[in-house]
């Protein structure tokens, strides 16, 4: 068993990532987004879920800015491009499936 602890050693100094576990089938990963910092399109390797655990960011995927606030939630493909940003400090969860995704069969 392991405890993540997202809101130890939290600053907003910069834009900081930290991989708060590594396993070979999933990464968590604590994002500190200073307010008016932001992350330029990128793409992630696997299936990522993304929560906001507190503060409020700019999110943009296919071309359209959503707002996400604590509490919210985005779930993105393999190889999604997207863009986001602080509206104020903010410390985000991302969750990345190294594995496959696996389709049922019927």
């Amino acid at each position: 068993m392991q405890i993540l602890r997202f809101f130890e050693d939290v600053y907003f100094n910069s834009l900081h990532v930290q991989a708060l576990l590594d396993t070979p089938s999933r990464k968590e990963i604590r994002i500190c987004v200073p307010k008016d910092q932001e992350m330029r399109e990128h793409q992630a390797p696997g299936e990522t879920v993304l929560r906001v655990l507190k503060g409020r960011i700019w999110f943009e995927i296919e071309g359209t800015r959503h707002t996400l606030e604590t509490g919210d939630c985005i779930v993105l493909d393999t190889h999604t491009p997207h863009s986001l940003g602080g509206l104020e400090d903010s410390v985000l969860n991302l969750s990345l499936n190294h594995a496959p995704a696996h389709s049922s069969k019927t």
